[in-house]
């Protein structure tokens, strides 16, 4: 699933300019007091052909933004809806940030940056437009422990302080301030579509359509193209859930705009990793229902992609729309199977004996539980410890006839866990916060990327 970028030449894109000015606003930046550089991804850079710019060239474009050469020449505040905690709200959009440019990958794929905390805009509502340090630096833990673990995710590309102080009321405050660019392969939301659909805007569906088509799946669109694009995204957010399983992630917020047809995670606010396999865990101390529970994300990504369908239908008909979206549990299984297989470090063999494995594995860690990480770490490689417990003997007795992916005799696999638990992000963000020590997020910036070079193939 990870892989090792190659250096890449930039090349800019204007694509989204496509889609005309009824699908965004242009923006300024907020004119910040200062801009420190507090985190700059060389290599998600080196993906994008950025790698060699110095410090004051970094800052220039991604604190001041300072157009890129060819991209963009003005940063644009997308404009979308969505259900938030399932209640449709037509007032949202980019509210604290906004696509600053677009280049082609290493790949050859279409990628955007995006911002968070980087000002006011039409749709900032009652909000100030910025963003706490404390949720960079959240937001760089989160993205580079899921891209350790295979999930598909936005990257954190850029964090540089801004000088202003916030106050919130969920942190103490008055508390330090950030912008946060983010690397991602799109920013349209299913939020976006639904738009459309609210204002019956049919020939923007059909635009935005064949552009999502084209740009990030390769198909000329034209007749079927709402069909084929809901397939796409059922495929996708499918595999995205399965991937979260097995990470042991919980996101917080799966409301429609933070659902990407993409089928990237990105927006990270209230997310936790959990400690052991509690299906009822929440990571928002505000989801009182427990609507974005650990063991509840399958069924609230489903819920997402509902909606997709449903603005779809201002322009295909239903029958076919309602077969894509069936395919989501027939497409979730296998995803989460080969999600908990790889990070196993096990080679597939079929489905019903991978199926009867996962299943195995899931009953003895809500019986016995274990931290995720731990047996995730014990057992890579295809042996499940008999110090683990009894409650796993189905699962080591089935684990037995599976060849491994890889060795677990490196050195990594020699150590403890890695692993991203609350305690620990407050930890790293109270060096921070009290003393400006980031010795402890560099630190763990690298244990996170040793993992990831160790689990990848």
């Amino acid at each position: 699933m990870a892989a090792n970028p190659q250096p890449a030449r930039f090349i800019p894109s204007t694509a989204i300019l496509e889609l005309g000015d009824g699908f965004y606003d242009p923006v300024a930046a907020a004119d910040f007091p200062v801009t420190r550089l507090r985190f700059r991804n060389d290599r998600a850079a080196a993906e994008i052909g950025l790698q060699e710019l110095d410090d004051a060239a970094w800052v220039r474009h991604f604190g001041r933004f300072d157009p890129l050469p060819g991209s963009l020449p003005s940063p644009l505040a997308l404009r979308y809806h969505g259900h938030q905690f399932r209640q449709y709200n037509p007032e949202i959009g980019d509210g604290r940030g906004f696509l600053f440019a677009q280049c082609r990958d290493a790949r050859g794929r279409l990628m955007d940056l995006g911002t968070k905390g980087s000002g006011t805009t039409p749709w900032s509502r009652f909000g100030d437009g910025r963003l706490t340090l404390k949720g960079g630096v959240r937001e760089i833990l989160a993205t580079e422990m899921l891209q350790a673990l295979g999930v598909e995710t936005s990257r954190s590309f850029s964090l540089i302080e801004t000088g202003e102080a916030l106050e919130r009321g969920d942190e103490p405050s008055p508390t330090r301030s950030a912008v946060l660019v983010r690397l991602n392969q799109g920013h349209i939301r299913i939020g976006t579509f639904q738009r459309l659909a609210y204002l019956r805007d049919e020939a923007g569906l059909r635009r935005l359509t064949d552009y999502v088509l084209r740009h990030y799946y390769g198909d000329a669109g034209g007749n079927g193209g709402p069909v084929r694009l809901l397939r796409h995204v059922v495929a996708r957010t499918a595999r995205l859930a399965g991937q979260f399983m097995a990470a042991g992630f919980v996101h917080g917020v799966l409301n429609s705009d933070n659902i990407n047809v993409t089928g990237e995670s990105f927006d990270y606010g209230p997310w936790r990793f959990v400690p052991d396999w509690d299906p009822g865990f929440t990571a928002a101390y505000f989801d009182h229902a427990g609507l974005y529970a650990f063991g509840r994300q399958p069924e609230a990504i489903h819920w997402d992609v509902m909606q997709l369908a449903t603005s779809l239908r201002e322009i295909a008909d239903a029958e076919p729309l309602i077969e894509a979206l069936d395919g989501f549990g027939a497409a979730y299984q296998p995803a989460v199977t080969d999600a908990m297989l790889w990070r196993l470090g096990v080679k597939p063999r079929d489905a019903a004996h991978d199926q009867a494995l996962i299943q195995a594995i899931e009953r003895g860690l809500r019986a016995a539980g274990t931290p995720i990480d731990r047996f995730f770490f014990d057992s890579f490689g295809g042996a499940i410890p008999e110090a683990l417990g009894a409650d796993y003997a189905e699962a080591r007795s089935l684990l037995a006839d599976y060849r491994p992916r890889k060795s677990r005799d490196e050195r990594f696999w020699q150590g403890a866990p890695c692993a991203m638990l609350i305690d620990e992000v407050e930890a790293i963000w109270a060096r921070i916060a009290e003393a400006d020590d980031w010795s402890a997020l560099t630190a763990k910036i690298t244990a996170i990327r040793a993992f990831g070079a160790a689990l990848a193939d």
